[in-house]
């Protein structure tokens, strides 16, 4: 996974007309061999801001086993917090799934 293939799969999101209403994300970067610079995280929130204007992004879970990355994965949580309604990484996939899962059964008791 590339920067540059991050923001295309965000500008594919922006002119797919069927992306739009609720969003929850799973992400797992685990296999990741790159660790991504602290500089591209303004290229993404900025993206992220461009696609808010159709999508409300709930949930986000990240996973990332390795050291590096979860600590890149953490200040991406800082930075981007604004544009979810949780946010939160961890080293294990179950654990963020049942997380994630977690959030839409807060979300659907609100409705």
């Amino acid at each position: 996974m590339t920067f540059e293939e991050v923001i295309g799969h965000f500008r594919t999101l922006n002119a797919d007309p069927t992306c739009f209403g609720h969003l929850d994300v799973f992400l797992d970067v685990s296999t990741a061999d790159t660790l991504p610079q602290s500089s591209q995280f303004a290229g993404i929130n900025a993206e992220l801001r461009i696609l808010r204007d159709k999508v409300q992004f709930g949930a986000c879970a990240i996973v990332a086993t390795r050291d590096g990355m979860f600590g890149m994965m953490r200040m991406f949580e800082v930075l981007s917090a604004q544009y979810f309604k949780a946010i939160r990484v961890f080293r294990d996939s179950v654990e963020a799934e049942v997380w994630l899962a977690s959030q839409q059964d807060v979300s659907g008791s609100e409705s």
